[in-house]
């Protein structure tokens, strides 16, 4: 339930190389959390920008992310309230760099979308389906804006 815990005053949306799963997210979060809440997206390997994720979430009435894929390790500011994970490896990357900070971790599974095949309206469900597992989440872990 949103309030169970603190809300977060800076968010870090962390995923295997920052192209799909964490820019939804960044770009949901930065839309339906309040503007003074920090909310930044980064994987743990190089990536490149996904063009199925600027259609799913121009569907949904949302800009993507305006930076292309970041590094974990390149963000210039590492301290966050929260780290959000959405793959095994950036959810380990995370318990190891926040292993001597006060950082909370929060591991939401979630697919990989570019993994799924057929037509590209296929390709685009399986798109559709993470953002909106997405949004569902960050509306039941932070409430509505």
């Amino acid at each position: 339930m949103p309030g169970d815990k603190p809300a977060p005053k800076s968010i870090l949306f962390l995923c295997g190389m920052n192209a799909i799963r964490s820019p939804i997210a960044e770009a949901l979060a930065r839309h339906g959390l309040p503007k003074d809440v920090f909310v930044a997206s980064a994987g743990v390997r190089p990536g490149e920008r996904d063009p199925f994720v600027d259609a799913v979430l121009k569907e949904a009435g949302l800009n993507g992310v305006m930076h292309g894929p970041q590094l974990l390790d390149d963000l210039e500011d590492s301290y966050f309230d929260l780290i959000v994970t959405l793959a095994p490896e950036a959810h380990h990357a995370a318990l190891e760099l926040t292993r001597s900070m006060a950082i909370d971790v929060e591991y939401w599974p979630t697919a990989d979308p570019s993994t799924a095949t057929g037509t590209r309206e296929q390709i685009l469900g399986a798109y559709r389906d993470v953002r909106d597992r997405l949004e569902m989440q960050i509306q039941k872990r932070f409430g509505k804006a």
